[in-house]
């Protein structure tokens, strides 16, 4: 009896051995790719306030003591302020992803659930619109936006990053409502509800992550634009931040001023880590949703 328990105590200490050995490894695997993750965002965020002169010497210890504001102040004082084209980008960025967030969720309700003719094949050519690179249309694009006189104007801009990020929000949010099962729709239709309640009270409860999905692609995609902005976009009140960190340049030879590059690239970065932060839950379940069910 004796022998019998002790293999069985041998076999429990094992096993407790390589659970802590599996945990310390789990534990120093993450400790690394966070390093690898963050170190490079805490040296972007350090340089932002180190003047230019200690950004493009050798990195040493007095670099780190001696930071400053001045990066700050120049980037956000005087008449030429990055609100202005912070402002810009908010307004572009927020606007598409509104847009398409709306336009992609009746769209992908009408996929998932209405049986008309060459809806299959209407799919398909928006899936395979999703291969076409938009620099390849974007002449095309430009021309139109001309035509409609909507060059130089921030509608213009949103209409174009809507007509960019719409495939994606559609193939995204026909997998949400298709993930759905119909007996909940036809359970309030019974009960008397009409197509817009049954989308409105019953269906977007079910579907938000999809919709936050395709509202934070919709948002990084737009705000981080720069091609599409800079072809049509010439006013300098209106350009986006994308553009007006490539613009930030002094001296006769175009030497570009590292520390506010550092700082305005910071300033874009943060509410793209917000937008994250606050959807992380529900954009996960979103992309889970899209990818198990096509």
């Amino acid at each position: 009896m004796s022998a019998a328990v002790e293999p069985a105590a041998a076999r429990g200490g094992h096993n407790s051995v390589s659970l802590t050995t599996g945990r310390i490894g789990y534990w120093v695997a993450s400790v690394l790719i966070l390093v690898v993750f963050v170190a490079p965002l805490l040296w972007a965020l350090l340089r932002a306030f180190q003047p230019t002169a200690a950004i493009t010497q050798r990195p040493s210890g007095a670099a780190v003591t001696g930071l400053t504001w001045s990066n700050v102040k120049a980037v956000f004082g005087g008449s030429d302020s990055l609100w202005r084209y912070v402002g810009n980008s908010l307004l572009v960025a927020g606007g598409t992803a509104i847009l398409v967030a709306v336009l992609t969720t009746l769209a992908g309700y009408s996929f998932a659930r209405f049986r008309f003719r060459g809806a299959g094949l209407v799919f398909g050519l928006i899936l395979v619109s999703m291969m076409v690179p938009f620099q390849a249309i974007l002449t095309p694009l430009f021309l139109e936006l001309n035509a409609l006189h909507l060059t130089d104007s921030r509608l213009g801009l949103i209409l174009f990053s809507t007509t960019m990020q719409i495939p994606f929000g559609v193939f995204v949010m026909r997998n949400s409502f298709a993930a759905v099962p119909r007996e909940m729709e036809e359970s309030a239709r019974v009960d008397g509800a009409n197509t817009a309640q049954v989308l409105l009270r019953v269906l977007r409860p079910l579907v938000t992550p999809g919709v936050a999905t395709v509202l934070l692609f919709a948002f990084i995609a737009t705000w981080t634009d720069f091609l599409g902005a800079l072809t049509f976009i010439t006013r300098s009140d209106l350009v986006t931040l994308p553009v007006q960190l490539s613009n930030l340049q002094q001296g006769v030879h175009g030497q570009v001023d590292f520390g506010q590059l550092s700082t305005g690239a910071i300033v874009s970065a943060i509410p793209c880590v917000l937008l994250y932060v606050c959807l992380q839950r529900t954009y996960v379940r979103g992309l889970t949703e899209g990818a198990l069910k096509a």
